[in-house]
């Protein structure tokens, strides 16, 4: 196609008329080729955002960036494989537990997972802080693990969906991140790139999610569906809460030992509620397992040590110490400051910032603000309260993890003025505020 030809695409799209699915793919070849500049494309991801993608747009932009790269198929495992993919939030440490515990239940999870950015964490940074631990797996590399353990969760290959990468790189420098169709074509595409029986997604919604609203959450997952039915792959999509943070560790090594805990049944909370539902919607997806059913066995999984096994067999095989599984803090690297996060008056948590939650953790070294930041795994915050809970002035709320003193009490004040504070009694946001497909 000629520099002609795609300057007309920009300009179809600006003036708001519907493009074919020959000129979306064509222009993505183009800008996977480096036939099409960056200004160009700028341009072209500015008129989607501003004037939309209808249905088959949104498909035909992630064919297209599908096809740009290597894709990453699964047979003869003997049992179901599913992915499960979460937009991000704060103290989301969902992949870390769901991954051994599908594995447990005789599912195969092969993962693909991201680095944090801004106030949200990433998967592969949470499992580097395990000494040894290798995320940067060949594609021969996690499917023999799949094969063999049931689990294996690494880097995105540069070979997969590279069209993703740069078109990404291009929309966080330009401005054109906040699109409904982009993001779900960009989410798509390297779920779909991965052959895997059933693709699970966690839309977040609330403070600390991309998406502040269910309803806007809503349409993101809606959109995220129609690609999977029009891939002719089999999806479930569940709307869940980012109001507060999702456990209690925002961190790196805190969210591993976090982890640990509910793979060994001693953590309850929201986060354990959140694995149990995906695990028990996977179980019904794949095996025709009753939701009650398999939600007994999902919980039976984390509290008869199943699950903490697979994690810790899993962690063995990517290279790490599995001495994680059984004394976390024997091998996860430690914040030299260690300070209580107390409360500074009294009152009902009527609403918290996430996002500031977040930010707060990422300022000590837990978090990055561009890509190619360093993370430290030790630090963090701990964040036991919760929406619906009373306190009291002076009362320990959980602890911050720090390389300094002053770090800690900056951190401490940026939490504490995250929480909103009331007389009455609320009651906590719904975990779940609704599944599609």
């Amino acid at each position: 196609m000629s520099v002609t030809d795609h300057r007309r695409v920009v300009a179809a799209k600006r003036d708001r008329r519907t493009l074919t699915p020959a000129e979306v793919e064509g222009f993505v070849e183009g800008y996977t080729r480096g036939d099409v500049s960056d200004a160009l494309a700028a341009s072209f991801l500015m008129a989607c955002v501003l004037n939309g993608l209808d249905a088959a747009e949104t498909l035909a932009m992630t064919r297209a960036m599908i096809a740009s790269g290597k894709t990453l198929s699964f047979d003869d495992l003997g049992r179901p494989t599913v992915d499960k993919h979460s937009t991000g939030g704060v103290a989301d440490g969902v992949t870390l537990v769901f991954a051994p515990l599908a594995a447990a239940l005789g599912l195969a999870v092969a993962k693909l997972s991201g680095r944090g950015l801004g106030h949200t964490g990433g998967t592969l940074d949470k499992l580097e802080s395990i000494p040894g631990l290798r995320t940067d797996l060949t594609p021969d590399e996690l499917a023999a693990q799949v094969a063999e353990v049931g689990c294996a969760v690494g880097a995105q290959s540069p070979d997969l969906v590279p069209a993703d990468g740069a078109l990404y790189a291009l929309r966080d420098a330009t401005a054109t991140v906040p699109s409904i169709p982009l993001i779900a074509s960009s989410v798509m595409s390297k779920k779909l790139a991965v052959g895997t029986d059933l693709i699970l997604l966690d839309v977040k919604a609330g403070s600390g999610a991309f998406m502040k609203t269910p309803e806007d959450a809503e349409r993101l997952a809606v959109a995220c569906l129609d690609l999977a039915t029009g891939w002719g792959r089999g999806a479930r999509v569940a709307v869940t809460d980012m109001a507060q943070p999702l456990g209690d560790a925002v961190g790196n090594a805190l969210d591993v030992a976090e982890a640990v805990e509910v793979l060994s049944g001693r953590f309850r909370g929201r986060l354990r509620d959140l694995v149990v539902a995906f695990a028990a919607a996977a179980l019904e997806e794949t095996g025709g397992v009753g939701r009650d059913d398999a939600t007994a066995r999902a919980e039976a999984a984390l509290d008869d040590g199943t699950a903490l096994e697979r994690f810790q067999v899993m962690v063995r095989a990517q290279g790490g110490d599995p001495r994680v599984a059984d004394d976390p803090w024997a091998v996860l690297p430690r914040a030299p400051v260690v300070r209580p996060l107390l409360a500074t008056a009294n009152g009902v948590i009527h609403a918290m910032d996430a996002e500031a939650i977040g930010l707060a953790s990422g300022a000590l070294g837990a978090g990055r603000l561009r890509k190619g930041d360093p993370i430290d795994p030790a630090v963090g915050i701990v964040v036991r309260a919760k929406i619906g809970d009373g306190i009291e002035a002076g009362e320990p709320m959980g602890e911050v993890h720090a390389r300094g003193v002053d770090m800690a009490d900056e951190a401490a004040a940026r939490v504490n003025a995250a929480i909103t504070l009331g007389e009455a009694d609320v009651a906590p946001p719904r975990l779940v505020h609704g599944w599609f497909g």
